[in-house]
């Protein structure tokens, strides 16, 4: 979540890298809750038909032939992204690059190249993943499975690994779409492969802790979350055709549901509810599933509470708040969003929105990104009805889908589309 730091001064006497006091940050994909909700206060209830004012726009982050569709991580005063850039102007080859820019004016502080990237024109080519800020390191894993740890002040280079080689891994159809999560000490990467399929490593030297055996899936699209529940930590992921959890001490495999797609997507990070729910939400009608985790002798069982089909969310996120689900159906009714209790998994409403595409929450408001036409509407969160109170469409310019997350962060909207990067003030007057 975007949180605020309270202390320079405490930081140094515990010996922790961190950010200055009172600054706002969100230094990983989906925020620190793995949720998409800001804890961001004092902003706008509602906006005119030009929406928020435009801060800044940076339009250096990727190009038009190879769009890309990471969102943003912001820290000390930076935003950082990942995008394409072009060998060569003739070529139909890219770098992957990660970029650290100036969050009050948009202009580029640095960038680093991590390689070859995605860029497969009939395979949605950009970079996925959004880097992840850990303290004065920053953490980006590429669309082709090279994981780099860079200085973020700088974007210096402190270790490297390609993944998909050390663990013989195949690309999955899409390429890699996961934001590593950082843990303790450790960087938890479900990279999936002939010989893992998930790895911890050491954050400061990406030296290998301990690994999971292969499930005989390939890599996924879906970043983790973590949680604890009866004296356990669990790591908890999609698959290729299934939910994984394992061990977060050992990665031991503490159990596997298999959850299948069409086309084996399951992109979306599972939201843990707490005694032991979790609940998981795939697209192309395979819908939703709320899980029970029995813990007996440290060995996990699972059964499933309920599902329901239409709640089928292909990868833009999802809202629980006040025990509702707030989300955008995908092959059930394009263009409708729904919301359904948390308890037994039955539709309150459904209603004709925006297209689908990803949610954020931050100051009692839902925050909707339509993938087709760049649309933002703000609308409140209610299991009376559908309740739209703004609405506005970003710059016609750029090529592809709007899939990269909003950000909502020190009373700034962050919205990414291909090359181009939007900044916002929505801080309430």
């Amino acid at each position: 979540m975007c949180h605020r730091i309270l202390s320079v001064v405490l930081c140094a006497v515990l010996g922790c890298p961190m950010m200055a006091a009172e600054e706002p940050a969100w230094t990983v994909f989906n925020g620190l809750g793995h949720d998409n909700i800001s804890n961001e206060t004092g902003l706008l209830k509602t906006w005119g038909t030009e929406g928020p004012k435009l801060l800044w726009k940076n339009s250096g982050i990727g190009n038009t032939e190879f769009p890309g569709y990471a969102s943003v991580t912001v820290a000390d005063g930076r935003i950082f992204t990942a995008g394409n850039v072009k060998v060569a102007q003739s070529d139909k080859t890219a770098d992957s690059v990660v970029f650290a820019l100036d969050e009050k004016t948009g202009k580029e502080i640095w960038r680093y190249n991590n390689g070859s990237g995605w860029t497969d024109n009939t395979k949605f080519p950009g970079e996925r993943g959004t880097p992840t800020i850990d303290g004065d390191r920053l953490y980006a894993y590429s669309s082709v499975g090279i994981l780099a740890c860079l200085e973020a002040k700088t974007g210096k280079e402190i270790w490297k690994r390609n993944l998909r080689e050390d663990y013989i891994a195949q690309l999955p159809e899409w390429a890699y779409a996961e934001s590593v999560v950082i843990d303790g000490s450790n960087v938890i990467v479900w990279s999936g492969g002939v010989k893992v399929s998930v790895a911890a490593l050491d954050k400061m030297t990406g030296k290998t802790v301990w690994t999971t055996p292969p499930t005989g899936e390939i890599g996924n699209y879906a970043s983790m979350t973590a949680f604890d529940y009866k004296g356990i930590r669990f790591y908890v992921n999609m698959t290729q055709k299934g939910v994984l959890a394992v061990n977060a001490a050992t990665g031991e495999k503490l159990f596997y549901h298999p959850h299948e797609t069409k086309y084996d997507i399951n992109a979306n990070t599972p939201y843990y509810c707490g005694d032991g729910k979790l609940l998981v939400i795939s697209g192309n009608a395979s819908g939703a599933e709320m899980l029970q985790l029995n813990v007996t002798d440290n060995k996990v069982t699972v059964n499933v509470l309920w599902k329901e089909p239409k709640l089928d969310t292909l990868h833009g996120g999802f809202i629980v708040k006040d025990s509702y689900i707030y989300a955008a159906a995908h092959n059930y009714k394009r263009g409708i969003w729904l919301c359904v209790k948390l308890d037994d998994g039955k539709i309150v409403w459904e209603n004709r929105g925006p297209s689908e595409g990803a949610v954020s929450y931050a100051d009692g408001l839902l925050y909707l990104y339509s993938e087709k036409e760049g649309n933002v509407a703000l609308v409140k969160p209610s299991p009376e009805k559908y309740q739209e109170v703004s609405r506005f469409t970003l710059p016609e310019e750029g090529a592809g889908m709007y899939w990269a997350h909003p950000v909502i962060c020190g009373k700034k909207l962050f919205l990414r589309h291909a090359e181009f990067l939007y900044c916002y003030d929505i801080a309430e007057r």
